[in-house]
């Protein structure tokens, strides 16, 4: 996406932001952001509420980057929610006209990847990868597969990247995963989203060729989830800004890269685009410590004193600041998570299915197994969902969308299914070989777990998720009553008194209104496309929970009021409830676009465990038949979605007979 810093932008269906009339209004909006509101009327601190505050505003000058029918209340997620009208078809994933240049970038990456692995050369003898496959990529065009062609790259779409980190992730997540790091939250979407034309033209053809690979240093020591407390800070002497402090746990940061640096300015959160030094100096040191995770990548700390940087490598967004920056490109490296869960599961897959075939327990191979099979089953069903979720969200990238709550699900459901995937299906399959070195769970299981944590730890984005979702209605609906109970100083509101209801009676008059027609208007969605009738089902059910969910989410508001904010387990719940509810819809509907009868069954099974996990029921000796006959399909013929990829040879072989 790229912004110029003039007139309004919108998304086109190319995903690139252009110009457009479309009015402003930021300036109707209170000086008080919502949640500050919330938060300061509810009894928190005036620190806290001015600190959600904060990131309350950077989100709506976010907002303020796409036009209308793309911001967050004309989101899937949202309207299926709070609408009565709701197209089916903004669950499904849109058709995309696939770059030829960027097909032949995807497969001469592939192959390049895949030879440095069979011919032991993708790591070197540190254990990361090479320095000479990162520029055998560089050199077919991987790393600018998200860059325009103006400025040296191959454009692209969010959809192809999207499926090709799934297929590098089935030959080497690291490698799909540096390619996210890159592309999606590095340097390059802050410098094609928010850099001037000079500013594209400096840093944009290096970061396409790989001369300059990048990263996003965001995270601090005291500043992780809570950005506001960033102390890294940047003043301007002369035609340059100093940099002091220190940044913690950033993939990629090594000397010569390009990295997007935020700090602060002011008071104001900003984001510099900074070329690192080929080696450390007085003003640039590296902070090198152990870490399980990422191991065959550079992750590091970074330490500024007195380090200069050009001011004009300032990135200054339209409206927002380094915030704005940061919220940016976060959906993309969402997204580009799940799709590399998809993809490692589909190696952990074709791993276990040659070990299940060979191990035998009392003289029968375990992938005859009742529990063996519903393993496999199970994660061909997890496969499935990311797929699923990958695609859709990309789809609606592509389409201009902001969709933030859509790729929040993706990110969360792709780490939580790769980690139940490594944990509960993989490494107890395989027993004890799992904790052999060389074998995949035992040198990748903190790679498999950390996912948990990256783009924003799952329940902390569970939570922000729920926020997003009712913000609008709270603004409406929910703040003109907490700031009447405010001015009036009436700590706990009584109906029954008639000074309370007089005084609140423009405000709950609104409320009644909205309340009545959404019980004398029920929710109806369009069509659903011709479908298998197991997963129609599962369609059906998840359009009915969506429906009802807004009397649920506005009476748990009601209820508890302006303490909302501080009932986080509440808040936790009903947003998984709605994201296995939107997973459902969005697996069924790819489903139905399949004409793989293995693919469509293994929807079937992960949408049957979520409908049980969100009704409590257990499931039926039909439901494990189905699971163990999808998984004995696998085990004897096979799954087209695992042709990429390749099982090792068995670890530790014993005599058989």
């Amino acid at each position: 996406m790229s912004l110029d810093h003039h007139p309004e932008k919108s998304a086109d269906t190319s995903g690139e932001i252009r110009h457009t009339n479309v009015p402003n209004d930021s300036a109707a909006r209170s000086s008080e952001s919502f949640a500050e509101v919330a938060l300061r009327l509810g009894g928190a601190s005036a620190e806290e509420a001015r600190r959600t505050g904060v990131l309350d505003t950077a989100d709506d000058q976010v907002e303020d980057l796409f036009a209308p029918q793309y911001q967050t209340v004309q989101s899937p997620a949202h309207r299926a929610i709070w609408d009565t009208e709701i197209p089916t078809e903004l669950f499904q994933c849109l058709d995309d006209v696939l770059s030829e240049d960027a097909e032949h970038v995807i497969q001469k990456s592939l192959n390049i990847v895949r030879n440095h692995r069979d011919g032991g050369t993708l790591l070197n003898h540190r254990g990361k990868i090479a320095d000479n496959v990162l520029d055998d990529l560089g050199h077919v065009g991987f790393w600018g597969l998200l860059v325009d062609p103006e400025y040296g790259g191959v454009g692209a779409s969010m959809k192809q990247f999207s499926r090709m980190i799934t297929r590098m992730a089935t030959l080497d997540p690291t490698v799909a995963g540096l390619a996210s790091v890159h592309g999606c939250i590095g340097a390059v979407d802050p410098v094609r989203s928010f850099g001037t034309p000079q500013q594209k033209a400096r840093f944009l053809p290096a970061l396409a060729d790989g001369t300059r690979l990048s990263a996003f240093a965001l995270t601090e020591p005291g500043a992780g989830s809570d950005l506001t407390a960033l102390k890294t800070n940047a003043v301007l002497d002369g035609d340059d800004y100093v940099v002091n402090g220190e940044k913690l746990f950033i993939t990629n940061a090594v000397p010569g890269r390009t990295i997007g640096l935020v700090c602060k300015i002011g008071n104001a959160p900003s984001v510099l685009i900074v070329d690192l030094p080929d080696q450390e100096n007085d003003h640039f040191k590296i902070n090198r410590y152990g870490i399980y995770a990422l191991q065959r990548a550079h992750n590091n700390g970074l330490v500024f004193k007195n380090f200069r940087v050009p001011k004009e490598n300032l990135l200054l967004p339209q409206r927002g600041d380094g915030l704005t920056v940061a919220y940016h490109g976060l959906n993309l490296g969402r997204v580009a998570l799940c799709a590399n869960a998809a993809g490692a599961m589909r190696w952990m897959l074709s791993e276990m299915l040659p070990w299940a075939a060979y191990r035998s327990t009392y003289g029968q191979a375990i992938d005859q197994r009742e529990l063996v099979r519903r393993r496999i089953a199970r994660m061909a069903g997890l496969i499935v969902g990311c797929d699923a979720l990958t695609q859709w969200c990309s789809s609606l990238l592509d389409q201009g969308y902001r969709g933030e709550m859509e790729c929040i699900i993706a990110k969360i459901f792709g780490s939580e299914a790769q980690k139940e995937a490594a944990i509960e299906l993989f490494m107890k399959t395989h027993g004890g070989r799992s904790f052999l070195h060389g074998h995949l769970f035992g040198d990748n299981v903190h790679d498999f777990l950390a996912p948990c944590i990256y783009e924003g730890e799952g329940e902390m984005l569970g939570m922000a998720f729920f926020k997003s979702l009712v913000k609008d209605h709270g603004k409406r609906f929910f703040e003109p009553i907490g700031r009447k109970l405010h001015e009036l100083a009436i700590p706990k509101p009584n109906p029954l008194n008639p000074k309370h209801a007089w005084a609140l009676k423009g405000p709950l008059t609104a409320y009644a209104k909205w309340y009545a027609s959404r019980l004398l208007r029920a929710s109806h969605w369009s069509s659903l496309p011709e479908m298998p009738a197991r997963v129609q089902g599962h369609a059906k059910y998840a359009q009915k929970v969506l429906s009802k969910s807004a009397f649920k989410i506005s009476g748990t508001m009601r209820h508890h009021q302006l303490k909302l904010a501080d009932r986080q387990c509440r808040m936790s719940a009903l947003s998984a409830h709605l994201q296995d509810a939107i997973t459902i819809m969005v697996t069924a509907l790819h489903a139905a676009r399949s004409e793989d009868a293995v693919t469509i069954q293994a929807a079937d099974v992960l949408c049957s465990e979520l409908r049980r996990k969100m009704t409590g029921t257990a499931a039926s000796d039909r439901d494990f038949r189905r699971m163990t006959d999808l998984g004995s399909m696998i085990a004897n013929e096979g799954w087209v979605e695992l042709q990429d990829a390749t099982a090792s040879d068995i670890m530790m072989p014993y005599p058989k007979g």
